[in-house]
């Protein structure tokens, strides 16, 4: 049964990835009345280019356990509502030396306090589940860590959001917000294909541009503290592992193999930048995820690079952060009424692909609440139409 239409408030969501999608889904299912822009192709910020883990939280479960019980959970609820997208191939954590050696305690008691199931296998056991796998490795741990096409995951939101009313407009990008008397009101469009421009009314104006949150709320003349972390990512030629293999130590530097059909992505490098349009690909970088990647798989070593990418991270802090490592991957919303006292503007950022779901909950209670919507979220338990089905709706 479709819910009741509150189709006299309309919701201006602005950004085109993973979390607007869900957004605009989790706002469909509730009856608002939702059009949704990006300034360039679906997904073509950072969701687009990230490794495609699905994430079990195990990363996180020893210095960020809040991340970490945010990932298992939303891991169990996208296999539920996303049949057949997933690579269920759970991930290895693999301890190299005694560096390693020393972090496998912390590391399972950090999974079992967070509710995430570990098995703990020995060196020949892992061997024979990842014959590529360093030969001196000293133990592992397995995880429930899964694969992803990270455009296909988002596709599907935005499909299910349209075949519920919502208008999704791509290439259309935000020049500017309509503020008035602290009170956020709308925006200034220009659209890239008719190069026409235009402005759009709404009740609440979400800001959900990730790492280029900052930038839009500084058209409301807003400070959002984020921190875009741009890190580095290697595709290499061969499937050199069937799970994602991950180090066993603290997050660093090429400490994860992911695989992707034929290929190997190596990833991350961290740093921190101003300007989420300002990615570079350092080729010191690129060496470093050759060299970890190696010590994890040694084949990588020798393997022909198919691509090498930047992906900048939305990550919530303070300005001074030195690589972003530091910093937690958790999520938040900022209704800018309590905050800083302009209405009508909601900024919702942080997180990752595993927990975008999550997040658009999060955010839809906030705009609901705002605009005296009663209706509960049904996006857990609603399963999603296929990522095909985003290009029929749009043709129709």
């Amino acid at each position: 049964m479709r819910p009741g239409r509150h189709s006299d408030m309309h919701v201006l969501i602005v950004g085109g990835g993973g979390t607007g999608g869900a957004l605009a889904h989790d706002l469909a299912l509730r009856g608002v009345r939702v059009t949704l822009v990006e300034r360039g192709e679906l997904t073509s910020g950072t969701t687009g280019r990230h490794h495609g883990l699905l994430h079990s939280g195990g990363r996180y479960a020893v210095s960020d356990r809040e991340s970490a019980v945010e990932c298992i959970e939303e891991n169990r609820i996208l296999r539920r509502i996303c049949p057949g997208i997933f690579e269920c191939n759970d991930g290895l954590f693999v301890a190299i030396d005694d560096e390693d050696l020393e972090y496998l305690e912390p590391f399972v008691e950090g999974c079992t306090a967070c509710e995430i199931p570990v098995q703990r296998l020995t060196p020949a056991e892992a061997l024979r589940l990842e014959p590529n796998l360093n030969p001196r490795l000293r133990a592992a741990v397995r995880v429930p860590d899964g694969t992803m096409d990270a455009m296909r995951l988002a596709l599907r939101f935005f499909a299910t959001a349209s075949r519920n009313g919502a208008e999704i407009r791509p290439y259309t990008e935000v020049t500017g917000l309509l503020v008035h008397d602290g009170l956020v009101s709308g925006a200034m469009l220009h659209d890239h294909v008719t190069g026409k421009r235009g402005e759009v009314q709404a009740d609440i104006v979400v800001n959900a541009t990730g790492p280029w949150s900052e930038k839009v709320a500084a058209m409301a003349g807003l400070d959002v503290p984020i921190r875009p972390s741009p890190g580095v990512l290697l595709a290499v030629r061969g499937r050199h592992c069937n799970m994602v293999v991950n180090r066993l130590h603290k997050s660093g530097d090429g400490d994860i193999v992911v695989p992707q059909r034929g290929l190997s992505v190596i990833g991350t490098s961290s740093w921190v930048v101003e300007d989420p349009d300002d990615l570079q690909v350092p080729e010191d970088h690129v060496e470093r995820m050759y060299a970890e990647g190696a010590r994890l798989i040694p084949a990588i070593r020798r393997a022909e690079r198919r691509a090498a990418w930047s992906a900048a991270r939305p990550l919530i802090g303070a300005r001074g952060a030195d690589s972003g490592r530091e910093l937690s991957r958790t999520f938040k919303t900022f209704d800018h009424a309590e905050t800083d006292g302009i209405e009508g503007f909601v900024t919702i950022t942080g997180g990752k692909a595993t927990t975008l779901r999550g997040m658009a909950e999060l955010c839809a209670d906030v705009v609901c609440r705002k605009l005296d919507v009663d209706e509960p979220c049904r996006t857990r338990d609603t399963v999603l139409l296929p990522h095909t089905a985003y290009y029929s709706e749009a043709a129709a």
